[in-house]
């Protein structure tokens, strides 16, 4: 049963897991589990989604409870009305603060995306980050005498596809668990280190303005006890309030 964690008459958002596929893809045809699916049958009603996280990427997902409400809030998406924050377990240390304005060029798929521009100009996209926490480990890696962590928040100011984690990748400090822009010899560490193999990117906060009622809206989603259990190995705080 999914987690849920916002609901009204118009809207319902769930703490997706890493893993679960948002809807159904044809690039996944082996997929028998999808969260659109399993909130219908859990709400007994149909559920349309209003933005996606990537499969490996856990929580905040919201959903609109009818096709106006769905059209309402992707305007709310479409203008830029809204906060997304998400913390994420990086290589290295982070900078404390860091604005990244670059452009990303469209990364599409050879299948889903045969007919699409292939040329397409690069998109604006920004990110900013900033770290809560360091670590170090004293384990030599490589030419390195100490493997090197930080958790940082990161709010992104436009929706490019992998944006966090490309952004994060191009500071050199990517992202653990990415296997597509991270680094795959800290991966391999970190999941033999740590047990824990997925993409350590949490969407743990949604802000907005609520299209009907007009109130300030916040959904929260927890990290997780198998990543507080590793804040606490690394000295770091290791509840969910410390990451609210």
């Amino acid at each position: 049963m999914l987690e849920i964690i916002y609901q009204d008459e118009h809207y319902v958002a769930i703490n997706k897991p890493s893993g679960l596929l948002v809807h159904r893809s044809f690039l996944d045809k082996r997929e028998t589990q999808f969260a659109m699916q399993m909130l219908r049958d859990q709400l007994g009603q149909h559920v349309f989604p209003v933005h996606r996280l990537d499969r490996p990427t856990s929580g905040v997902l919201l959903f609109a409870l009818s096709s106006e409400a769905a059209r309402d809030m992707n305007q709310v998406f479409i203008e830029g009305d809204i906060q997304k924050r998400y913390l994420a377990l990086v290589r290295g240390h982070s900078k404390d603060k860091v604005f990244v304005d670059k452009p990303l060029k469209e990364q599409l798929d050879k299948i889903a995306d045969k007919f699409a521009d292939q040329d397409k100009a690069p998109q604006e996209a920004q990110t900013l980050v900033r770290c809560l926490h360091k670590a170090s480990l004293d384990i030599p890696f490589g030419k390195y005498p100490s493997i090197r962590y930080s958790l940082v928040e990161c709010f992104p100011k436009t929706g490019r596809k992998h944006q966090i984690r490309r952004h994060l990748n191009h500071l050199s400090t990517p992202i653990i668990g990415d296997v597509n822009h991270g680094d795959n010899k800290h991966n391999h560490f970190f999941r033999d280190h740590f047990g824990l193999q997925r993409l350590m990117l949490f969407a743990t906060e949604l802000k907005f303005l609520h299209p009907y009622t007009k109130q300030p809206i916040l959904i929260r989603a927890k990290l997780g006890e198998e990543m507080l259990d590793i804040c606490r190995q690394l000295g770091w705080p290791s509840t969910q309030k410390d990451y609210q």
